[in-house]
């Protein structure tokens, strides 16, 4: 056991990745509540998607990937929005489309610019690889992720759970929007290096929903969400390198699991224990 824990320990890039893979399920966790409580899951999807032009026009013009994935992705939030007020169209329609254009534009530039972009890393991530630039981008982007959320967390929560309640007692449910649209750019250009785009959804989502199954409480939703995420990228990332497996992968794999006992063995809102209430005779 000792030995199975300690040889990856061996490698620097291994050391790297257990602790980017780490602090992105933070980062990860902390929003994925927020996303679960507001049912922005498709929304992630789509930002995780319309980042892809961003990051291959930025590595073309030698600019952060971080900041063109962030425009980008930020920028086809404001076009969803608009698109929506403006037609009678239903917001997972507009999503649909515009996040659908965003990557398939992304994917004609990644063969007509010349650039070192790799579209396996972006679509799937290279945790395992990452370059010394790209942690310090990743770490900048979760960590002002969280300090926003910090911040504004009581006005982000009552924003997700009654938006109406929320604009009743004067609070700009406006700048809240946008507010959350930003941190949830942020918190993909945070992922990516990680998870990829294609699987940076389920980092997004997971957790929180995970959590949601296992707590009324927001604090404990929190608390569950940050250590089911951790567990999973920690050990995810174990597994890739003793089996030889896409780190992304695992990590997202293991983060399944973790919901599926939670979807069926959770005490209060969990398969077996609302069926075990249903045979109770009542009182």
């Amino acid at each position: 056991m000792w030995q199975w824990l300690l040889e990856p320990l061996q490698a620097g890039f291994m050391v790297k990745a257990i602790w980017v893979s780490a602090f992105v399920g933070v980062v990860c966790a902390v929003l994925s509540c927020y996303i679960t409580l507001k049912g922005w899951s498709l929304m992630g999807d789509a930002v995780s998607h319309a980042v892809v032009p961003g990051v291959v026009v930025a590595y073309a013009l030698g600019l952060p990937f971080a900041l063109g994935a962030f425009i980008f992705g930020f920028g086809a939030t404001v076009i969803i929005g608009y698109v929506k007020s403006q037609t009678r169209l239903k917001e997972d329609a507009v999503i649909g489309v515009i996040f659908t254009g965003f990557f398939a534009f992304g994917l004609v530039l990644a063969t007509k610019i010349p650039s070192n972009v790799d579209l396996f890393h972006i679509l799937f991530g290279n945790v395992l690889g990452i370059s010394q630039s790209d942690i310090i981008q990743t770490l900048i982007a979760g960590l002002v992720t969280l300090v926003i959320i910090l911040l504004r967390r009581k006005d982000l929560l009552l924003f997700c759970f009654d938006p109406n309640h929320a604009k009743a007692i004067g609070l700009n449910t406006q700048l809240m929007y946008y507010t959350l649209l930003s941190v949830l750019a942020l918190t993909i250009v945070t992922a990516l290096q990680t998870a990829g785009i294609v699987l940076v959804v389920a980092m997004l989502v997971t957790p929180g929903a995970t959590a949601y199954l296992l707590t009324d409480r927001f604090d404990h939703m929190l608390a569950i969400s940050v250590a089911t995420s951790v567990i999973s990228c920690v050990l995810g990332t174990y597994l890739s390198y003793h089996l030889d497996v896409s780190t992304g992968g695992s990590i997202v794999v293991l983060m399944t699991i973790l919901f599926a006992l939670a979807m069926v063995f959770a005490p209060k809102y969990g398969i077996l224990g609302q069926k075990l209430r249903r045979q109770m005779p009542s009182v």
